[in-house]
């Protein structure tokens, strides 16, 4: 281990409450000062509403999805060998996507429903996890046959849901929050259903350490130190689909979390999951937490500017946006490694 890397995990775990203190003074009824008041316990009742009510509960969620998001994304790069595996391009995001999308076209599930939600998106997750295990053959895929296979799922499952959306229209005018990705509305009940979820596949996801680490040398090496590899991948993906799922079923689809901050986790804190993991996860949550605080001062900046009343910014434009520039500089950097 590094001798920095305590360090800075120590780091990330005190940039969390500055990153959850910056998302809840970022909206406009209430400034810093009264949010402030609000956490000493005094303030207006009205601002008490807004601060306990409506702005903790969404910069809860927002920073779980984050972290949750991170260590998918961590887990899956471990388990496929693959630097630019991710949930958005291995058919995790889309299908979780796809499953939210369809339940609420149906009328089964929807923003008032959270419970209905993580159901449908852990199904759609799934069945886009297994659609990419039996087109690869599995735990016999190379990483370069994973990802374009990977790609041509995500792609697939995203037409299927642009055809939900073309079948019934009219019932899914809200459901642009789960294409985008968006923190806006979360209460305490997706909060309460979030944090345990997310705690239990965490735990289990940092328990597997060890037999990543193993399968990132190789399955070769794995199996020789004695690691059932397709047991120990097969153990991997299901928590990184049902972390991913979780997130998803949240926040929606926040495009490139899951993809690009396991490459800052690894390039900070080092190779050893057992770092690794965790800093995924804290990275995630101040990347997410940290978007969804700069959506809501846009969506002021900008309200001001166009003279409107209403303006959100969805937090998963800005990752989008960021992340689409952070993957094309990790791409040509990659290139540039192997010439």
């Amino acid at each position: 281990m590094n001798r920095r890397t305590p360090l800075l995990l120590t780091l990330l775990v005190l940039l969390t409450p500055v990153v959850a203190y910056a998302g809840l003074v970022a909206g406009r009824a209430l400034g810093p000062a009264e949010a402030w008041e609000v956490l000493r316990g005094g303030g207006e009742p009205l601002a008490r509403h807004v601060v306990l009510r409506l702005r903790l509960p969404r910069t809860l969620v927002a920073l779980v999805a984050g972290a949750s998001l991170g260590l998918a994304g961590a887990v899956l790069q471990s388990a496929l060998r693959n630097q630019f595996a991710g949930p958005e391009v291995t058919g995790v995001t889309p299908g979780a996507v796809l499953g939210a999308v369809a339940a609420a076209g149906l009328g089964l599930a929807g923003w008032e429903s959270p419970a209905a939600v993580v159901i449908a998106a852990c199904i759609g997750g799934f069945t886009g996890a297994g659609l990419l295990w039996l087109l690869t053959g599995g735990e016999r895929a190379d990483p370069v046959r994973t990802a374009v296979h990977g790609v041509l799922v995500s792609a697939a499952l995203s037409g299927l849901t642009a055809m939900v959306l073309l079948v019934a229209p009219g019932e899914l005018g809200s459901v642009v929050q789960w294409l985008i990705g968006s923190a806006e509305g979360r209460v305490w009940e997706h909060w309460s259903l979030l944090w345990p979820w997310a705690a239990f596949w965490s735990l289990l996801a940092f328990a597997l350490a060890a037999p990543l680490t193993l399968l990132r040398c190789g399955d070769d090496q794995a199996a020789a130190a004695g690691l059932r590899t397709g047991r120990a991948r097969a153990g991997a993906l299901v928590c990184a689909v049902a972390l991913t799922a979780g997130a998803v079923s949240a926040v929606g689809a926040l495009g490139f979390v899951g993809l690009l901050v396991p490459h800052l986790a690894f390039a900070l804190l080092g190779a050893d999951l057992r770092t690794a993991l965790p800093g995924a996860a804290l990275l995630g949550a101040l990347v997410v937490g940290g978007a969804d605080a700069a959506s809501q001062w846009l969506s002021r900046a900008l309200a001001l500017a166009l003279e409107t009343d209403r303006l959100s910014v969805p937090t998963g434009a800005l990752t989008t946006c960021a992340g689409a520039v952070l993957l094309l500089a990790a791409v040509r950097r990659a290139t540039e490694e192997k010439t």
